[in-house]
């Protein structure tokens, strides 16, 4: 079992920046990647950014440039840090665990983009 806990959503105004963190803890030797999802209301959930046990990284189009996953292995935190928001960013961000066997979701963070 992998536990995860995120923190740092809130409110902040179109152009400015937050850092999502996620802290795992449990079986996290079987984690393989780590990445954070979104999902705004009456939308499905979408892939942000992910990042492996190698520290390959992948973004979604819609954030590239603006948000930067990285990950703290003496932590066990993987963080997402967003910068130059926008409106459109608004939504729940989940941090996942793919583990060898399954995968693991944390509780979500609200993230909110207004004036």
């Amino acid at each position: 079992q992998v536990q995860l806990v995120e923190s740092g959503g809130g409110l902040v105004q179109p152009g400015g920046s937050l850092r999502l963190s996620c802290a795992a803890s449990g079986s996290i030797l079987s984690i393989i990647a780590m990445g954070w999802y979104r999902q705004a209301p009456g939308k499905q959930r979408e892939q942000v950014a992910t990042i492996t046990s190698g520290s390959s990284t992948n973004y979604a189009d819609s954030v590239k440039g603006r948000f930067t996953i990285s990950r703290d292995n003496a932590k066990n935190t993987v963080y997402l840090q967003m910068n130059s928001l926008k409106s459109e960013d608004t939504a729940v961000y989940y941090c996942k665990a793919v583990g060898q066997k399954y995968n693991y979701w944390g509780q979500g963070t609200q993230v909110t983009v207004s004036s």
